[in-house]
């Protein structure tokens, strides 16, 4: 085999092996090495550590910090999910029309997904501390006279509202694109046989965008899940640790505690639960698929 047949040949395997190389180096030596690091009693400050087992994964189910953590992540998550499934749904069927000025509210839409998370973290922190309470007190409404973020009633839905205004930019570019490429034929069939509005987008429509949703709904469950900067930004996990999610306590633990190996145990079981949710949904999608 002469050299030029042989690169020829093996050229195509040198853009395999770059991003393998990548992959391995930037995502499975620290997954495998945050495990391994779970195992111990690593502080982070020096290079020694003890085997320990599994004693940091007991610690973590019996301490109700956790449990505090997963009961707001969860609630965080599906708020942001059924969020932007149902309003990112509303929103593409009506930018999906034939109406003036379309481009620009497409743009206005998604005008929030530029914005820095931690940018727009601290913008709206200052709005409910200043903006909110000036804002009820002109309305004579006592509701709206106070920070919502210092009432454990009123900071879960505030935070899920911040989310929501910047995380519904994606979700309806994904819904548009979704309806822009079901069939015309089909809309047209559907509406000869006298398929209204409401008919039309549940026997026709949405079989076609399930996909759509499936990655809608992978998308706001792993930004959910793994909900970081906003929260440090916007309460910092207040007030009382009730927004504290399970990326934050992980940070808290590392950082702020130098417990860096139950840190890893606690971004190990974040990791598990993840895979499980996400195996479950996309199996369930795929028999509902078109």
């Amino acid at each position: 085999m002469n050299k030029k047949s042989f690169v020829s040949r093996y050229w195509g395997w040198l853009f395999i092996i770059i991003p393998v190389i990548l992959q391995v180096i930037f995502f499975y030596y620290p997954l495998f090495n945050g495990i391994f690091y779970s195992l111990t009693d690593w502080s982070g400050l020096t290079g020694s550590y003890n085997i320990i087992g599994l004693k940091n994964y007991a610690h973590i189910f019996s301490n109700p910090d956790f449990y505090q953590s997963m009961t707001f992540t969860i609630l965080f998550t599906i708020g942001l999910v059924v969020g932007e499934i149902v309003i990112g749904l509303f929103m593409a069927t009506l930018l999906n029309r034939k109406i003036k000025a379309v481009g620009f509210f497409r743009t206005w839409y998604f005008f929030p997904a530029v914005l820095s998370t931690v940018t727009l973290g601290l913008i709206f922190s200052q709005i409910f501390n200043y903006g909110v309470p000036q804002l009820g007190e002109i309305l004579h409404l006592k509701w709206l006279s106070s920070n919502p973020l210092v009432s454990e009633k009123s900071v879960i839905p505030s935070v899920i509202f911040v989310a929501l205004w910047q995380g519904l930019a994606m979700p309806i570019i994904i819904f548009l694109a979704g309806l822009q490429s079901i069939p015309s034929d089909i809309i047209e069939a559907a509406e000869i046989d006298g398929a209204n509005k409401s008919q039309k987008f549940f026997h026709v429509e949405l079989p076609f965008l399930l996909p759509s949703i499936s990655m809608v709904f992978i998308l706001a469950m792993k930004s959910g899940l793994t909900a970081f900067d906003l929260i440090f930004a916007l309460t910092s996990g207040g007030p009382d640790g009730k927004t504290e999610s399970l990326g934050l306590l992980v940070y808290n633990y590392a950082f702020s505690n130098n417990q860096f190996s139950y840190a890893n145990a606690l971004a190990v079981i974040l990791f598990i639960f993840i895979v499980i949710i996400s195996v479950i949904q996309m199996t369930i999608s795929k028999r509902f698929e078109v």
